[in-house]
């Protein structure tokens, strides 16, 4: 599994979100940065960024104390930049990295349908859920589910022209 980029808006497929804008730090347009990438400063390989649909470009930034800071190119006054503060930094699909062939980005997986090998329907891949010992997807049918990404136990087959993931699962859990 690469990455926890999910999509900010199902209208925009080709948008992933990797962060948001928290607000303003200091007085020169600089903003504090919050990231979804692992590690955090990863937000930084991508530019663009897009947000609210136009594309900014980062100029500098930062670790400070436990957070990111940057500024964006055209925002060097504190006023200027509040404007941004609590917007979604995306990027387009196509900025990342194709995955390697056994790797899945979250987006892609998000909306794909899912049956046991018994072929018994349980709903639709809503989103990840990152756990710390493995990913749980969130399926989304007649009832939610919760189901471990792991590979060659519960995941068997992953079909994207069929837009089928096929598990191993008892549907009555």
């Amino acid at each position: 599994m690469t990455g926890s980029a999910e999509a900010s808006d199902p209208a925009a497929p080709n948008k992933i979100v990797l962060g948001r804008i928290l607000g303003v730090y200091g007085v020169r347009g600089w903003l504090k940065i919050f990231s979804e990438t692992s590690p955090l400063e990863n937000i930084f390989s991508y530019s663009p960024w897009l947000i609210d649909g136009d594309e900014q470009q980062v100029v500098t930034w930062r670790n400070q104390g436990k957070g990111l800071v940057a500024q964006l190119q055209g925002y060097d006054d504190r006023d200027h930049a509040r404007t941004l503060t609590g917007k979604a930094i995306a990027i387009r699909r196509d900025q990342l990295p194709p995955p390697s062939p056994d790797e899945f980005y979250w987006i892609d997986l998000q909306g794909l349908q899912v049956e046991t090998r018994e072929g018994v329907a349980l709903g639709q891949v809503s989103h990840l859920i990152e756990t710390g010992s493995n990913d749980v997807m969130v399926v989304r049918g007649e009832r939610e589910r919760l189901l471990p990404f792991v590979w060659g136990q519960f995941v068997l087959d992953v079909d994207f022209e069929a837009g089928r993931l096929l598990v191993d699962w008892d549907p009555e859990f």
